[in-house]
């Protein structure tokens, strides 16, 4: 009995790389690695960049769930570029043989340090180097571009930035998508309603870290006499100087709005099937504050 348990399991067939099946073509080879954290865990979605001698892109893409990247290219010389939120960059360089396997096993991304916080205080948004824009579908095709072009607004850095707020005010009869008789509609009640509702608002307490430079800001924005509950995706870039010497901080923030959440509907397209803007409105923020005097 023995001996046939153990003549079973000998017989057993061993795993085999999934290399074994990947067939290339004369000229070609295999670039590979994969890459993980200071911890060895590995980094899923992490970006990264082949690009050859001459500086020209060969391919991108990210990272699979177990932090790796498998790429087929000619055989040569190549260029390594990996990036990850929170991370340091990591450059390499590789040669590729033909029908061969290059692989630089594990890459391991060292935690970057995030960017230096405005000093606490109170700061304002400086319109002529900050912009509010959105993009939406035109009945279901085409994207409409626009953009507010008046707004105003205040951030109170707390001694943690986790305890700042923020107040923004836009000027809605402001909104530009570049035609006057779709910017007049859009004015009108059949959207913004910009007579009964001059003005949208987005008022902000929650600043939650997400990592590195990511953080969350939640408020809430009243658009079209409705006020709901909306997070930004921000990006803080850090700090830099203006022409006349003053500090400046700088971020991008993004989110998408639902049309149905703030009533913005038209109602006499819709009530006959055609949907003359999507239901959902991208919104792209691009800000630099100056400290207040």
């Amino acid at each position: 009995m023995f001996g046939r348990w153990l003549g079973n399991r000998t017989d057993r067939k061993q795993p085999t790389s999934p290399l074994v099946g990947v067939r290339t073509p004369p000229d070609a080879g295999v670039l590979s690695c994969r890459v993980v954290d200071p911890v060895n865990e590995p980094v899923m979605g992490a970006e990264f960049a082949v690009t050859d001698t001459m500086g020209r892109k060969v391919m991108s893409g990210g990272t699979d769930p177990y932090g790796s990247f498998m790429a087929m290219v000619p055989a040569g010389e190549y260029r390594l570029a990996v990036s990850a939120e929170g991370y340091t960059p990591f450059r390499a360089t590789a040669l590729v043989g033909e029908n061969s396997l290059a692989s630089l096993g594990d890459v391991i991304l060292q935690v970057s340090q995030p960017p230096e916080p405005p000093a606490p205080g109170d700061w304002e948004i400086e319109p002529t180097h900050s912009s509010i824009s959105f993009t939406a579908r035109h009945i279901g095709l085409a994207k409409i571009h626009g953009r507010f072009a008046s707004f105003a607004g205040a951030v109170r850095i707390g001694e943690r930035v986790e305890r700042s707020a923020m107040h923004v005010v836009i000027d809605a009869a402001s909104i530009d998508t570049g035609v006057r008789m779709r910017d007049d509609h859009l004015r009108s009640a059949d959207f913004l309603d910009v007579r009964r509702f001059p003005t949208l608002e987005f008022y902000s307490d929650r600043f939650v870290h997400k990592g590195g430079s990511r953080w969350a800001v939640t408020g809430a924005l009243s658009l079209h006499g409705v006020t709901r509950t909306v997070t930004l995706d921000t990006e803080y870039l850090g700090l830099g100087n203006g022409m006349e010497g003053e500090v400046r901080a700088a971020c991008r923030a993004t989110t998408e709005l639902h049309r149905d959440d703030f009533t913005v509907s038209w109602q006499s397209m819709l009530a006959r099937g055609i949907a003359v803007v999507g239901p959902s409105i991208r919104v792209d923020l691009d800000v630099q504050l100056v400290a207040k005097r």
